[in-house]
């Protein structure tokens, strides 16, 4: 492990912890940048989903990682953002004006559900939140003179000032510079006493208080921060899914970005970059995996003679075909996750760096919690 001596507070709150930490940025910037000439356009566009995601995990993980406001109505600012945006395009708006009403839509909804939910906290926020989301469903299958109902919303190509971004290639790089723009303008803003004041609240509201924070301000602060990113999103969604229909913005869609932060890891910005890559990429690998593995098997029974491993493929695959299995992995592989790894896949890189960088001095305990508490944490 490294360690490096600071001298003032400047140095403490810079962007990169070191030079070598800025080298490694660079070389994973321009290895990004260049991923679309080595892959195919396919899953060009399946990288273009992790980069839509990680907006959105970026978004929850300012409310629930660093705020500690659990949100289960996420989707809704997504959905928000996605119909705002596609129904200023159509009605003639150009591209950066429909973003920015968008953005400044779902930030008012933001500030809107943030108001009442300032005296809640835990579960009674979440079930709020839950009950903004079934409402906002609503209007989008009601309201048909803006959003068509369950008839559903046509989404044009993106087109910016006279450029088009209809190619799969041309919208991984737009979506990839809104997601560096969301990284660095977040990244910034937790190291301003903003972000600062979030990461007091979260480990103790009593703390914060009385070290002079605005429990209500930099509650709703961090409410309508994290629906502009969400309407940003939605914004790059709806170019990317192509139709609008209220049946995409479920509650299932809130538990997977819920599920994106703390598989990815909470309070860490590369935790919300790894639960986008696992949830964007988990749906295709269950579709691949559906089809491969009765093949796979019936391959294999036909080569030794045992039919038992094509009925065992073939009922993998049916198994897997079934409606809601899908759902199910992702609450089973959200359980496992809090209780084998807490810190998600972010903890455990961190835990993987340490190990080898202290090896063979590493000690198993090292990241184990200690039982004695202080007197602020048991009023959590």
């Amino acid at each position: 492990m490294r360690f490096v001596f600071k001298t003032s507070y400047a140095q403490d709150i810079q962007l990169f912890r070191d030079r070598m930490d800025a080298f490694w940025y660079i070389v994973l910037a321009v290895a990004v940048v260049l991923l679309p000439v080595v892959m195919s356009e396919y899953y060009v566009g399946e990288t273009t989903w992790v980069f839509i995601y990680a907006i959105c995990g970026v978004s929850l993980m300012v409310l629930v990682g660093y705020t500690g406001l659990i949100s289960l109505g996420h989707a809704a600012f997504l959905g928000i953002g996605a119909y705002a945006h596609a129904f200023f395009i159509k009605h003639g708006v150009p591209w950066v004006a429909a973003v920015a009403l968008a953005v400044v839509i779902t930030t008012a909804c933001g500030i809107i559900v943030g108001l009442p939910a300032l005296r809640m906290s835990g579960i009674y926020l979440a079930i709020a939140t839950l009950a903004f989301a079934t409402i906002i469903q609503e209007v989008f299958s009601r309201w048909e003179s803006v959003t068509h109902g369950f008839a559903g919303m046509p989404v044009e190509k993106p087109v910016i000032f006279g450029v088009s971004f209809a190619h799969d290639t041309a919208f991984y790089y737009l979506c990839l510079f809104f997601l560096v723009v969301t990284l660095w303008l977040t990244r910034n803003l937790l190291r301003a006493p903003t972000g600062r004041a979030w990461v007091a609240i979260r480990d103790s509201e009593i703390a914060a208080q009385s070290m002079g924070v605005n429990i209500a301000i930099y509650k709703s602060m961090a409410f309508a921060y994290s629906a502009a990113l969400m309407g940003l999103a939605g914004a790059l969604f709806a170019h990317k899914i192509a139709y609008l229909a209220p049946d995409i913005f479920t509650i299932l869609l809130s538990i997977q970005l819920l599920l994106l932060v703390i598989v990815g890891g909470l309070g860490s910005l590369h935790g919300a970059v790894f639960g986008a890559i696992f949830v964007a990429l988990l749906p295709p690998v269950i579709a691949i995996l559906r089809d491969s593995i009765p093949a796979t098997l019936s391959s294999v029974a036909g080569a030794t003679g045992l039919s038992l491993f094509g009925a065992i493929g073939e009922g993998v695959g049916a198994f897997l075909r079934k409606p809601g299995v899908e759902a199910g992995i992702f609450g089973l592989i959200l359980v496992l996750v809090i209780l084998l790894e807490p810190l998600g896949m972010y903890g455990r890189w961190m835990k993987i760096r340490v190990y080898f960088s202290t090896f063979p001095m590493y000690k198993r305990a090292t990241f184990k919690r200690q039982k004695t508490y202080m007197r602020s944490e048991r009023l959590r």
